[in-house]
């Protein structure tokens, strides 16, 4: 899968557009192949499935390599007419616009009924010289996350709630992944991400703490209820655990606070997702309030 480049005159030269339905192609190999990790890594891409993927993807500003849409969408005139200004749009920033058959797009993400558009997507990670201690900010980071629809879940909550961005420690499961970038319904294109290994988010921690940040634990040995905190005065990143293994012993050990999430059923413990759903509405809430009351 070759990249359009610029033209010596700076103007991005239009993508190629082609018909291909057989999924013994060459090109269909390639993306397929990008269902694998070490593929994706090694090529810096990933697929996303969707009109409206493809759509928030482009229009954040993301770099869309290949855009496949179905011959069978032509028969909905809304749609078509919504895929032509897609495809028109993308192919001008440089896109291949692959023109296909639904039996390839099921051969790409291994659904019976596929969506008509298929988006083969350049990956973005942050810098973590982005993750800043400003005022009123929070930032979530997560523990060696291992299911993808949690992270997925994550990061569109992370997106709804206006957390600054996801920090991702550890051996974790892959953002790009096809499960992730479904579960994120399009706020993966609007979220920042970083990822960096134990021992670094160790001395971000402390160069937090020593600037006036707060960071924020959840633990089931937590010494406080997490609606005890004060979230509204300090900036904070909300450090969530592994969902089997809880936090690490040394992360735990950065934290300004180790909180307990309140239940009052039989259940021992909440999902992942839940559970950073809850803790980020505490940790807004005083935000929240205020969009409420200028509603």
């Amino acid at each position: 899968m070759k990249q359009n480049l610029p033209s010596k005159q700076g103007v991005m030269k239009p993508g190629r557009v082609e018909e291909i339905t057989s999924t013994a192609n060459p090109r269909i190999k390639a993306i397929k192949a990008l269902a694998m990790k070490k593929n994706r890594d090694s090529e810096n891409l990933f697929v996303c499935e969707g009109l409206k993927l493809a759509t928030d993807a482009l229009d954040a500003g993301w770099s869309i390599k290949t855009l496949l849409y179905s011959k069978n969408a032509a028969g909905d005139d809304g749609l078509r007419g919504r895929i032509e200004a897609l495809s028109t749009k993308a192919r001008a920033r440089g896109s291949d616009i692959l023109i296909t058959s639904d039996k390839v797009l099921t051969a790409l993400t291994r659904r019976d009924n596929p969506q008509a558009v298929v988006a083969v997507v350049e990956q973005k990670l942050a810098s973590p010289d982005e993750i800043q201690c400003d005022p009123g900010t929070t930032w979530i980071a997560l523990d060696r996350v291992r299911d993808p629809g949690n992270l997925g879940t994550i990061i569109r909550t992370c997106d709804a709630l206006g957390a600054q961005g996801v920090i991702l420690v550890g051996q974790t499961t892959d953002p790009f992944a096809l499960e992730t970038v479904r579960a994120t319904m399009g706020s993966l294109f609007h979220t920042h991400l970083f990822k960096m290994d134990e021992e670094s988010f160790i001395e971000l921690a402390q160069s937090w703490r020593k600037t006036g940040g707060q960071l924020v634990g959840t633990h089931l040995n937590g010494a406080v209820d997490h609606r005890s905190i004060d979230y509204s005065q300090a900036p904070q990143i909300l450090l969530m655990g592994n969902e089997q293994q809880g936090l690490t012993d040394d992360l735990a050990a950065t934290c300004t606070h180790l909180a307990l999430i309140s239940m009052n059923g039989r259940a021992d413990s909440l999902n992942l997702s839940v559970a950073t759903g809850i803790m980020l509405f505490e940790a807004q809430r005083h935000k929240l309030a205020t969009i409420g009351a200028g509603a």
